[in-house]
């Protein structure tokens, strides 16, 4: 289906074509209608599939054809500021002749910030992006008003739920209208996002899109390593890679990342860190750097899986094999874009080789092993709990520890 097809006003349709949307993916041309009907919708769909589009076009849509600057129309609700201010930038871009404005809302430590918010909040904004947090700060001081809210979009639902705001969500949904429409957009469907749509979603509709595999064109490759040889084995596969665009390096805890990317710059592999616990300017800046090829490396927990988009990124490497098999997917998923070629190796340890079958057994391939070089250390054997597999049935290689 074209976007040209869709019945959308004029001066939609006119900031569609300058942002250079033909085609509608698979997530739009599911939900768009859905959304257009006024229906709740439970929308699973991984980054990258669109889906940003999918739920802003509609809402701009409605919205632009009958304006009130007097309150709050939209609500979107996101896990992170660097995804609110996305969204936000993507409602500019999208609704440049619609003149629909939107106000992102997140944490930070400037000292303007919470009286611009404030502002925006209390005279009304046609859309607002929010995390969680910051807006139940902003929803204490009781000049915000959620009562005349149309439409409530939670996007990257699961990642809100593991960061711990599912209570959160729900004191926001208390104070939204009855009768609003409820759009719920997750990458995965665990039984706590069917806990949560339960509890505000009424009879949604229900869009799947299956989990796409990585594409074709990275080459996923894995080493065995022992986790006190992963620096060394690290420095070894950057060296001498100034031709690089970009490359992100995953880690699983916040701890890790800090304590990765200090090493790294040590060794003159210059890098940044992002996780949660820095604010606001610090994540900022390390994103600005790495966009403007200041630096080459970005280490990050994965915050920078999901939603964030970088382009032109060569290559991503698991420090840690996601415990998530879904997350391999988000994470490698950030290079080979547009058509482009890509590499993604991770790191397995002695400690984490079920979790990495899981991720072969969900994307029906088994990936290259490499044995750490030997100047580096050894290598751990891969042996994972065949039992835990059984519907994996390609050949399986063992590696020999060596001496």
């Amino acid at each position: 289906m074209k976007f040209i097809d869709i019945d959308f006003t004029e001066p939609l349709h006119e900031g569609i074509e300058a942002m250079g949307y033909k085609e509608c993916t698979p997530i739009q041309e599911k939900a768009i209608p859905v959304i257009q009907e006024r229906k709740d919708l439970i929308a699973c769909a991984q980054t990258g599939t669109g889906k940003t589009a999918a739920f802003l076009l509609p809402i701009l849509d409605r919205i632009s054809q009958c304006p009130d600057d007097s309150k709050i129309r939209a609500l979107i609700i996101v896990p992170t500021r660097e995804l609110a201010l996305q969204i936000d930038q993507q409602i500019e871009g999208m609704s440049y002749y619609s003149n629909v404005s939107s106000i992102p809302v997140y944490g930070g430590s400037e000292s303007d910030m919470w009286s611009r918010q404030k502002q925006a909040l209390s005279s009304g904004a046609d859309i607002v992006v929010a995390t969680p947090g910051r807006l139940l700060q902003h929803l204490g001081f009781n000049y915000v008003d959620l009562k005349e809210i149309d439409v409530v979009i939670l996007d990257e639902a699961d990642r809100m739920l593991d960061m711990g705001f599912y209570e959160d969500i729900v004191k926001i949904m208390s104070e939204t209208p009855d009768s609003r429409q409820t759009l719920l957009f997750s990458a995965t469907m665990p039984s706590k996002i069917r806990k949560l749509a339960n509890t505000i979603l009424n009879d949604p509709e229900e869009v799947n899109i299956a989990i796409s595999k990585p594409a074709e064109k990275i080459l996923q490759v894995a080493y065995m390593v022992y986790d006190k040889n992963k620096v060394a084995l690290i420095q070894s596969l950057l060296e001498g890679k100034d031709y690089l665009n970009g490359a992100i390096i995953f880690c699983s805890r916040k701890s890790d990342v800090n304590e990765l990317s200090r090493a790294l710059n040590k060794l003159n592999l210059h890098s940044a860190a992002i996780h949660s616990d820095l604010d606001q300017k610090e994540r900022e800046n390390a994103l600005l750097d790495f966009r403007s090829h200041k630096i080459q490396l970005l280490v990050a927990t994965d915050i920078l899986a999901r939603g964030i988009d970088i382009k032109d990124l060569d290559l991503v490497i698991n420090y840690n094999v996601p415990n998530d098999a879904a997350d391999y997917v988000h994470r490698v998923g950030r290079t080979a874009r547009a058509d482009a070629s890509g590499i993604a190796i991770t790191l397995i340890s002695d400690k984490d080789q079920s979790e990495f079958k899981d991720i072969e057994v969900l994307i029906e391939r088994e990936i290259l092993k490499l044995n750490t070089p030997p100047e580096i250390g050894d290598s751990p054997v891969y042996a994972p709990n065949s039992k835990r597999h059984h519907g994996f049935n390609k050949k399986r290689r063992f590696y020999k520890k060596k001496k």
